[in-house]
C-alpha cells in the first residue's frame, strides 16, 4: 500500500493555509477588509485603519472619536514597566525588538483582561496594546539618547505622538503625515511570517500578549522587518552618488543580497513602495542636504536594481530612506512596524480564536531509513 507524497514546497511558498476576511494581497491590489491601500493612504488616518482592522468596519465619527479617547487613555504605563524598559535598553547589545518583545510580554501581567479570550476582551487587549507600543519605543529612544522620559501628549494624534515621544520635539504637520501614511501602509499584509506566527500561538488559545510576544519575534529578523534597517545600511554604506555604481557591479560579482528589493508575492512591484517614496522624496526635497542625498543615492540603486536584474523595490527601501530623512534612529525602524503591524496581528488573534482548529503541517522526512538500535 502506498500513499501520496504531500506537496511540500520550500518556506510553504503557494500554499493557502486558512481563510480570512482581515486582509487580500495580490500582483495588483492591497486590500485591507475590501478598501485599496492608495485609497487608504490617501484617505483615512492611521486611527481609522487600526479601527477598521480592529472592530471590522470603517468607523463612524462618533465611533472614531471614542476609539481616539480610548487611546489616548491607555497610552501611558506604569512606573515600574518604564524601569524594566530602562534596564533592558541599558544593556550591552540588547536590541530594540528585544526590548520592545520584554516590553510586552511583562505588560501581559498587569492587564486584568491577559487570560480572558473572549471577543470583549480581547478587543479591550488590542487598543492597549496599540496604545503603549508607541509609549514603549519612545521611552526606549529616551533612554538611550540619555533622556528624561518623554509622557505621552494627549493633543497628538497617534504617529505625531509616537514621534513627539522619541525625540522631545513637536513634529511638525508634515511630518506627522508621513508617518502617518506609512503606518497605514505597514499595518496588515495576510499571512506573512510574523503574522502567521502570531496565529500559530492563537491556535494553541495561548493569550494575545503572548500571540504579539512571538510575532515581535519573528518581525525582529532581517528576512521580515528587519529589511527597511538593512537597506538604510547599505545606502550609509554606499556613503556617496558616485559610489553606487561600483558598489552595485561589487555587489553583483559577490552575489550580495540588496535588502528591500523583491518579495515574495509580488512579482511586478509593492503597491506600498512608490506610495511612501513620494512623500519621502517631497520632503527631502523641502528639506535639502542629508535627506535629499540619500534619496538621490537610493533613486540610482533602484534604477540600477530594475535595469540589470529586473527586480523593484519593496516597502521597506523607501521606508528605509523616509524615516532617516525624518530623523529617526534606525534601531527603531523595525519597532516602528511593530507600532503599526500591530494592528494586524491582533485582527488576526481575534480571527484565529473565533474560528479556531489548532495549526498542525505536516512534514516531509529526509532522515535515515528504518534501523534498529541494537542492530
Amino acid at each position: 500500500m502506498t500513499t501520496a507524497t504531500p506537496t511540500k514546497p520550500a518556506g510553504l511558498e503557494g500554499i493557502i493555509a486558512g481563510d480570512s476576511d482581515i486582509c487580500a494581497v495580490n500582483q495588483t491590489s492591497l486590500i485591507y477588509r475590501g478598501y485599496e491601500i492608495a485609497d487608504l493612504a490617501a484617505n483615512a488616518t492611521f486611527e481609522e485603519v487600526a479601527f477598521l482592522l480592529l472592530v471590522g468596519h470603517k468607523p463612524t465619527a462618533a465611533e472614531l472619536d471614542a476609539f481616539k479617547k480610548e487611546l489616548i487613555h491607555e497610552r501611558a504605563i506604569p512606573d515600574h514597566a518604564r524601569d524594566v524598559i530602562k534596564r533592558c535598553a541599558l544593556g550591552d547589545g540588547m536590541h530594540p525588538m528585544d526590548v520592545l518583545r520584554t516590553g510586552v510580554s511583562y505588560l501581559a501581567q498587569f492587564d486584568k483582561d491577559c487570560q480572558d479570550n473572549s471577543p470583549e476582551a480581547e478587543l479591550r487587549k488590542a487598543k492597549r496594546l496599540l496604545a503603549k507600543i508607541p509609549t514603549i519605543i519612545g521611552h526606549m529612544q529616551n533612554v538611550i539618547d540619555g533622556r528624561d522620559f518623554v509622557l505621552p501628549d494627549k493633543e497628538m494624534g497617534h504617529a505625531a505622538n509616537l514621534l513627539y515621544m522619541m525625540t522631545g520635539r513637536k513634529p511638525t504637520q508634515a511630518e506627522a503625515h508621513i508617518v502617518d501614511v506609512s503606518l497605514i501602509l505597514y499595518a496588515e499584509h495576510d499571512f506573512n511570517a510574523s503574522t502567521f506566527t502570531s496565529r500559530v500561538i492563537a491556535g494553541t488559545l495561548s493569550d494575545m500578549h503572548g500571540c504579539v510576544t512571538g510575532a515581535i519575534a519573528a518581525l525582529k529578523g532581517p528576512l521580515h522587518g528587519g529589511a527597511n534597517e538593512m537597506a538604510m545600511e547599505l545606502l550609509r554604506e554606499i556613503g556617496t552618488l558616485d559610489n553606487v555604481e561600483e558598489f552595485m557591479d561589487n555587489a553583483f560579482t559577490t552575489k550580495r543580497k540588496i535588502m528591500g528589493f523583491g518579495h515574495r508575492v509580488y512579482k511586478n512591484g509593492d503597491h506600498r513602495a512608490g506610495i511612501l517614496h513620494k512623500l519621502g522624496r517631497a520632503y527631502a526635497d523641502d528639506k535639502g542636504g542629508e535627506p535629499l542625498k540619500w534619496f538621490e543615492i537610493g533613486e540610482k540603486v533602484q534604477s540600477i536594481m530594475e535595469t540589470q536584474k529586473n527586480i523593484k523595490p519593496n516597502v521597506d527601501f523607501p521606508c528605509g530612506m523616509t524615516y532617516y530623512a525624518l530623523g529617526i534612529p534606525v534601531p527603531q525602524y523595525t519597532p516602528i512596524f511593530v507600532a503599526s503591524r500591530i494592528t494586524g496581528w491582533c485582527a488576526h488573534v481575534m480571527e484565529q480564536h473565533k474560528n479556531n482548529r489548532l495549526i498542525r503541517p505536516l512534514s516531509h522526512y529526509t532522515g535515515p531509513e528504518l534501523r534498529k538500535w541494537n542492530g
